[in-house]
């Protein structure tokens, strides 16, 4: 792989280097195990003290390819692929924080993300506390506590579609000593890379654009590969000696990518979590139409958002596209499109907007976001209806609030099918 590759290129050629004679896509390994000619080879890969695979829950060769094709496209060291995105949200935190830490998230997230941090961790004994997505630096420092463990941030949020201030973030994190961990599922790395903005660890629900067909559930997690984890002080799990591996030491022992390492043999091996060879595959196919796929979804998007805003009977549009959406200058600092999901609410109301949903050709009703095909959904009685009316809107969630994930059909249809839907409500 050429480092000078631009991203376009990456996305189709990065992961995979056939030799003379080998497939020329890259195989699926179905298989759980691997054949070894003595027994050393073996033991040296239990002791981490070579490379290679010898058991799917841990590595797998169809995986790490796709593991490294994401690393080079968001510009990261390393990768580690899990089954889902809500896996690579829970344990990239779970790399840093144990029962008695605390992590410090910012508001608007998705509903599924929310309920992980208050409910689930919560009972593992991790504590979360939120602060606005437009916090100020003096904000966010004073919500960093002492045994503050990351922060945690969507660079689009699901469904606010808020943009963080990055820089303000990632400064804020850093003179404390901690992480700052982005979930980039929404932009991709196509629209976003937020290791160039000050970004640690950078997650994915893989499910999403990234695969982009609607085909396979995963997650990956994403180390950029800089973060000292030494001169803070706060992370002993990888500075000091692990038990578990006869007292290797991730940040001596590997040190280019020790998070990436810790995460795959201590929680991928413990709790289970590896992507499978053939969602693996699925979503590296996907990758190699990422960026022409990301361009078409943000211009279908805009073009709808901006026909909806015109409607007469539309309330209000969301999307940072919009040159009058509160989002739109901090998207053109950190965005390179503003990505294929836009939220709106029809007059009349959640029932006049359920109607509408009820009556759409084109679009289906899914609880899905960010395939090919247009879908929409209804957050609040759908993906947020775990939480409270008060975390609902805290998350930008609003009664008649209808999100829409904008597909790579013809935008003319698009538009049509929306058009013959809202002139019956």
């Amino acid at each position: 792989m050429d480092k000078n590759w631009k991203l376009e290129t990456l996305a189709v050629q990065a992961g995979y280097e056939p030799g003379n004679g080998d497939p020329r896509v890259v195989p699926i390994a179905q298989s759980t195990t691997y054949k070894y000619d003595d027994a050393q080879s073996v033991a040296d890969l239990f002791d981490l003290k070579r490379e290679g695979f010898f058991y799917t829950r841990l590595a797998n060769p169809t995986v790490a390819a796709f593991e490294k094709k994401i690393a080079a496209l968001e510009g990261g060291v390393a990768a580690v692929a899990v089954n889902s995105g809500q896996a690579a949200n829970a344990f990239s935190l779970m790399n840093l924080a144990s029962a008695g830490d605390h992590i410090l998230a910012s508001a608007g997230l998705y509903g599924g993300t929310v309920s992980l941090f208050t409910n689930t961790l919560k009972r593992a004994g991790i504590e979360f506390s939120f602060v606005s997505t437009k916090a100020t630096r003096a904000e966010i420092d004073a919500a960093i506590r002492p045994n503050t463990k990351a922060v945690f941030v969507e660079s689009l949020g699901n469904p606010s579609l808020i943009v963080p201030d990055f820089e303000v973030f990632s400064a804020a994190a850093h003179a404390h000593g901690i992480p700052l961990v982005v979930d980039n599922t929404f932009p991709t790395p196509v629209l976003c890379r937020p290791f160039d903005f000050g970004a640690d660890i950078v997650t994915h629900s893989t499910t999403k654009y990234i695969d982009g067909h609607a085909t396979s559930v995963g997650g990956i997690v994403v180390e950029k590969g800089d973060f000292d984890w030494a001169a803070s002080g706060k992370f002993p799990g990888f500075t000091e000696p692990d038990a578990s591996y006869h007292g290797l030491i991730y940040t001596r022992d590997f040190a280019a990518m020790p998070f990436t390492v810790k995460l795959r043999v201590q929680l991928v091996r413990d709790y289970g979590i590896p992507m499978m060879p053939m969602h693996a595959f699925l979503s590296m196919v996907g990758c190699e139409t990422l960026a022409l796929r990301m361009e078409r979804h943000s211009a279908n998007a805009q073009i709808l958002a901006e026909h909806l805003q015109k409607h007469p009977k539309v309330g209000w549009v969301r999307y940072p596209g919009l040159k009058d959406d509160p989002e739109y200058a901090t998207a053109k600092k950190y965005l390179k499109g503003c990505s294929g999901v836009l939220t709106f609410g029809v007059k009349g109301g959640a029932k006049a907007g359920e109607w509408v949903m009820n009556h759409l050709k084109l679009a289906a009703i899914v609880v899905h976001v960010a395939d090919v095909r247009t879908g929409v959904l209804h957050p609040a009685s759908m993906t947020h209806r775990q939480l409270s009316e008060a975390e609902q809107i805290a998350a930008g969630v609003s009664p008649d609030l209808i999100r829409v994930s904008v597909g790579i059909e013809n935008v003319d249809d698009i538009i049509a099918d929306f058009d013959q839907a809202l002139a019956g409500c």
